[in-house]
């Protein structure tokens, strides 16, 4: 259900959806509504983008979680590419090898297309800057 709400949540404008459904009351709606989800072309994940795309998604995502919010995203764009997306926190900070971690999903569009990266970033030293350890193609479980 979370993975349902965050989809619903990045699909921004173009995703339309009753609460009711949400909660198992129109199963056509619900179906509908995961349809917002993103999926993999037979269970094979995209690769990743260019570097020069990431390191703007990496950038969100160290600004995103360095605010501190729950429920928040943050967008980016490359401007020399205009690709863009947005970077979104999906789990609860976690204690990992010693460092405070945190996954996100991050939405990448560019030339129309769609693709989905997963990633985690840890706390950098004692401040408040996060850094990127992970990121790769969104793989749906």
């Amino acid at each position: 259900m979370p993975v349902l709400a965050l989809g619903v949540i990045l699909g921004g404008c173009s995703t339309s959806y009753q609460l009711g459904s949400m909660f198992g009351k129109d199963e056509a709606k619900t179906a509908q509504a995961s349809a917002a989800v993103p999926e993999t072309t037979g269970g094979i994940a995209a690769p990743l983008p260019p570097e020069g795309d990431l390191v703007h998604a990496r950038a969100a995502a160290s600004e995103v979680l360095s605010r501190g919010g729950k429920d928040t995203s943050s967008a980016w764009e490359n401007p020399q590419t205009g690709a863009r997306g947005t970077v979104t926190p999906i789990a609860s900070a976690y204690n990992q090898d010693g460092r405070t971690c945190r996954d996100f999903l991050a939405s990448y569009v560019r030339d129309g297309a769609e693709s989905w990266l997963q990633g985690e970033a840890c706390r950098a030293g004692r401040g408040n800057k996060w850094e990127v350890r992970k990121l790769t193609p969104w793989k749906r479980s």
